[in-house]
């Protein structure tokens, strides 16, 4: 029996298949392409067509040449490149993959928000559901939010929303004012401060590297703030052999891939011995969950198009100034 309830495909698996395979199988049976987000777990990020931030995402699945798109992130991920590939059929393993930064801004109370300071240009970042995204006129992501707000004229006013800490960060590296809508990612918000300082004496070399989701006391002590993508590609590049990597940790698997001879350690939350910070939406998508997705092709992701027509917008307003700037090809 195939069930749906929960969010996701329940159906037997095989016993003694090699899931793995029959993935890859089925991608080219299907003409499916899998993309999946740095904090996906490491064996989807392994079986992935493609990985990436969510700008890489969001540009990948505009350029999707497939029938099936499977994005394996969380929901308004799959949202976006819906609204981007309207005509595809577009599948998340696990719909219920929220997402705390995304519900931290229901679309009436924005509305209500965007009401009350007429004349503001609205950018919302994309971790949004559609719905925020259709009264906005730019999207951003945390690779290009900085770039794209200094290409504002100076004297703009602006709403950016949903995350107060990428937007302080903004205002802070771009000596702007921006009105802020009052939300944040609880895995950001959660990474302790003392317990990086402890690190950081018990590694006195390792460089901390943090996302701008982080709160402005963690930012002020990292070496390096930057996407999720700016932080890869950072930890590449440097001589440094010793990171402390202050976002989900999800990422470093593919460090560590990347770089295998370098030494990642995963900055701690406030709460609980754990010496990482997972996000739980995140790590909801599993290879079972994948595999019955590619396999019964459900569930499919549809967005309202009234929604969609408006939410493009947007996104696509994102991706050629972003394009423009050269951020991307």
């Amino acid at each position: 029996m195939i069930l749906v309830n929960k969010g996701y495909v329940e159906a037997p698996i095989e016993k003694g298949i090699d899931i793995v395979e029959e993935i890859k199988k089925l991608k080219k049976q299907k003409n499916a392409v899998i993309l999946a987000h740095y904090y996906q777990r490491g064996e989807i990020q392994d079986v992935a067509d493609h990985i990436g931030d969510s700008l890489a995402l969001a540009q990948l699945a505009a350029k999707a040449d497939a029938d099936i798109i499977v994005l394996c992130g969380v929901y308004f991920m799959a949202e976006t490149a819906k609204i981007l590939c309207p005509h595809k059929k577009v599948l998340c393993p696990d719909v219920s993959a929220g997402c705390s930064l995304a519900d931290s801004c229901p679309a009436d109370e924005f509305a209500e928000f965007v009401k009350a300071h007429p004349g503001h240009t609205v950018i919302s970042y994309v971790n949004t559901t559609a719905a925020v995204k259709a009264y906005t006129d730019v999207v951003v992501t945390s690779t290009n939010a900085k770039q794209i707000v200094d290409s504002l004229p100076a004297d703009e006013k602006i709403i950016f929303g949903p995350d107060r800490n990428l937007g302080n960060y903004i205002n802070s590296v771009t000596g702007r004012q921006m009105e802020l809508w009052n939300g944040a990612c609880h895995v950001h918000e959660q990474f302790s401060i003392e317990k990086i300082i402890a690190l950081k004496e018990k590694y006195p070399n390792a460089q901390v590297l943090a996302h701008p989701e982080c709160k402005k006391q963690l930012l002020i002590i990292a070496d390096k703030v930057g996407s999720t993508q700016a932080l890869l590609n950072y930890a590449v590049n440097s001589d440094c052999n010793e990171f402390i990597v202050a976002t989900e940790s999800g990422i470093i698997h593919e460090m560590k891939k990347r770089c295998g001879n370098k030494n990642f350690i995963a900055a701690p939350p406030e709460d609980g011995s754990c010496n990482c910070n997972e996000c739980s939406y995140m790590k909801l998508n599993t290879l079972e969950k994948l595999y019955n997705c590619l396999k019964y092709e459900m569930p499919q992701v549809e967005v309202d198009a009234d929604v969609a027509q408006k939410a493009i917008k947007p996104i696509n307003r994102m991706l050629e100034i972003s394009k423009q700037l050269g951020i991307i090809k």
